[in-house]
This record gives C-alpha cells, structure tokens and sequence, in this order.
C-alpha cells in the first residue's frame, strides 16, 4: 500500500509525472520490439526445440528477454552482452591501475568506463549472436546461406546495442535503472501466458493442485522476505561535537549512517547468472564435442551432477558479488573523512581509521545475510525442480529481481520527491 501511495503522489508532480510517462514509453518501445521476429526463421522448428524439454538451461535468456529468446525476436539477446562486459569492466578496476583510476576521476572517468562498457558490450553481443546463429538456431534458419547467417548475426547485434541506449535514455530521462526496468518489464511481460500455462496444468491434471498452492506460498514468502532484507538497515550512531563559530554554537546534535543490509540490490544475482551462462552459450559454438557435453553435464541445472555444480558455483558468485558490488559503491574511508571533516564521531569510536575499519566490520557482517538469502532464494528453485518436477527453477530470481528493481525504482521516486521540497523550501 505505500508503494502505490508513492506513485500515486509522484504522479501529481509534473516533473515526476513526465519523467514516469517516459519510462512508460520506453517499455512500450521494449515490448513492441520483443515481438518483431528476426527474418527468414521456421518458427515451427523453433517452437518444437523450445517444447522438447531440453532446452531448460536457457530459460535465463528468456527471462531476461521477456520471452524474445524463445521467439528468437530483435531482441532475442537482450541486454545480457551489456550485464558480462559491465561485469568485466568492473572487475578490471580491481586488477589494473588505469581502471582503478578512472573510477576515482569522477564523472570524466565514469563516462570512459562506460563508453568501454559500450564497446565490449557489442563485442559480446557479436559473439552471442553469431553462437545462436551458427550454432541453436541454424536448424530453424530456412535459408543456410552465409550471408543470411552474417544478416541475423547484425540484427541481433543491433538488437541489444538499440536496448542499451534504450536503457540509457531512461538514465538520463526517466525513473530507475534503466537496465534492470528492461529485464523488469520482460518478468512482468510473461506473467499472464505464465498464469495461463499454470491454469492450463492444473485444469489437464499435469500439475496438482497442492504444488500450484506450494508454489504461491514459496512465492509469497519470498516477495516478503526480498522486501525486509531489501527495507533492512543497520542504523549506525553519530555524535556531532559542538563547535563556536563567532557567537554562534554549531553542532551538538545527534544522527545517524543508515547501513543497508543488502547494499548490492538484485545486481549480484544478475551477475552470477549472467556469468553462469556464458560458457553454456560458447558450447553451442561446438556442437557433438566432448565440450559441449562437458557443460551440459557438468555445467548445466538440467544436467547431473551439473545441477550441484551449478547450484554450488551460484551460491559463490552471489556472495562474492554481494560483498564485490557493497565495496565498490560503500566507501567508508570517504565517509570517515567526511565525518571528521565535520566534527562527527561514532560514539566509543575514535575518528579516522578505527571509524573506517568499524565501518567496514559492520557493513561485512550485515551484507552475509543479504548475501546468504539472495543465494538461497536464487538457487533452491533449481534444485527443487530439478528433484520435484515443479518448474519453477527461475520462479525465486524471476520474483527477487522483479520486487528488487520495483522497491529500488519506488526508492528513486521517494528520493526524487523529497530532492524536490528540499529545492521548494530554499526557493521560498
């Protein structure tokens, strides 16, 4: 009730308004793009590999696609070549001195990291796209000409980098990140044939009643428990000495660093899966060799033991992401300068280092429980369809990323509106 409160408020501001009806539009433009078919395609042929019941270790292509993947639409890569070589750029900020100093120059060095990001993200997205063309696809091209194929490998590569900028231009002119409403909207895209396909089960007799209710169950608590790590925060206490300035008393007064317990967001879960997937999408460039079959047994959740691998290797890559992304956008050497700098200190704590290090101590502690139940909630799916028959194995990361991205879009909201009275009050 008090997300709907907040948009219904942020829509009686003009400028908020304008800007929600532009992010609006752009989904618009997403979902009509979503379903324009790349040429020369046999969609029966297509229909049946997506019906032949092994095709389920690229369900998370269609997830993010909003089912363009499985339509081998325009969009059929999504923005999953942007979320690798975003993950490569940022991991290269830890390992080379020229990234490590282009992330400290501020904006300058954000906008060079972000036109590399651009730049290798087509570059994945050319191998992406001619991986699918040359290699799951081909049976469904009608036409096996080289030029056909060297024609959708460019629709595809157009495809995703015309979805970055689309994610961009909500940057810059909507509400939200840009990137994650674009895979927002593809969850949210599927839900109706989803709850079609449940009811259609459940009416044949192929799904029982008692684990269409199980479901909805685990579903709820997972929206409960994604919203109360998502809301959670560790209040850090702050003492402001007080100070005379002429004759005037400064200071004195008492507030506090509000810690979140899941700094990172959904973006760890979306780097591991994206990551997850990349060697499953480089085996299709060599189909009926001992590497394809390598991964599809030892890499895949349709695979065994390849479900365990891949379900120990998500685990890991959430946890290590939570923590990579909490260091990268949680600084607490600037934030204990800024607060010595201003007469601040944590109560029992001493200014400067030992405030960084308590600091970096706090935030560790609370991000392993965002880490631990992100990890579990993402990977438990896999293993019980894997076990159960229940396809469900990406219900937990299609619900943590769909309420993730709309309490951090109605987070921006909040933040908008109150940036807003704060500039109306010093107008006045």
């Amino acid at each position: 009730m008090e997300m709907l409160k907040t948009i219904r408020q942020a829509f009686t501001v003009k400028e908020i308004r304008r800007k929600m009806i532009f992010t609006l539009l752009m989904l618009v433009v997403f979902r009509i793009g979503s379903n324009i078919p790349v040429p020369g395609i046999n969609h029966e042929v297509l229909a049946q590999m997506f019906t032949s019941g092994n095709m389920g270790i690229l369900e998370l292509f269609n997830l993010f696609s909003g089912g363009s993947f499985a339509n081998f639409t325009v969009f059929a890569l999504s923005v999953t070549p942007y979320i690798t070589a975003s993950i490569i750029v940022q991991l290269l900020t830890v390992a080379f001195p020229y990234f490590e100093r282009l992330a400290k120059e501020g904006l300058e060095g954000r906008k060079k990291m972000a036109q590399i990001t651009r730049y290798m993200s087509v570059a994945l997205a050319v191998i992406q796209a001619l991986g699918l063309t040359f290699g799951l696809f081909r049976k469904a091209i009608i036409n096996q000409s080289v030029f056909n194929f060297i024609v959708i490998t460019l629709i595809l590569t157009a495809g995703t980098t015309f979805l970055m900028w689309l994610g961009e231009q909500i940057n810059e002119y909507g509400v939200g990140n840009g990137i994650s409403l674009l895979i927002f909207g593809g969850i949210i895209a599927r839900i109706p044939s989803q709850i079609s396909e449940i009811g259609s089960k459940v009416s044949g007799g192929s799904m029982s009643v008692i684990s269409l209710i199980l479901f909805i169950i685990f579903a709820i608590v997972v929206v409960v428990g994604i919203i109360a790590i998502q809301q959670g925060t560790r209040k850090i206490p702050v003492q402001y000495a007080k100070r005379v300035v002429g004759r005037k008393m400064y200071g004195g007064q008492s507030t506090h660093i509000p810690l979140k317990v899941n700094q990172a967001g959904v973006i760890p879960i979306i780097f591991a899966l994206s990551l997850l997937q990349f060697p499953l999408t480089i085996m299709y460039f060599f189909p009926d060799t001992g590497f394809y079959r390598f991964c599809e047994k030892y890499l895949s959740p349709a695979g065994s033991p390849g479900v365990w691998v891949y379900a120990v290797l998500n685990v890991a890559l959430i946890i290590f992401f939570n923590y990579f992304y909490t260091a990268i956008t949680f600084n607490p050497v600037e934030i204990s300068k800024d607060m010595k700098a201003n007469g601040g200190f944590i109560p029992g704590i001493r200014p400067g280092k030992p405030t960084t290090e308590y600091l970096s101590n706090v935030m560790s502690r609370i991000s392993i429980v965002g880490a631990i139940f992100l990890a579990v909630v993402a990977t438990l799916p896999t293993l019980v369809s894997q076990y159960t028959g229940l396809d469900i194995r990406f219900g937990g990361t299609s619900l943590l990323i769909a309420v993730g991205v709309a309490l951090d879009t109605v987070q921006q909201l909040q933040n908008q509106m109150l940036m807003r009275n704060y500039r109306g009050f010093l107008n006045k």
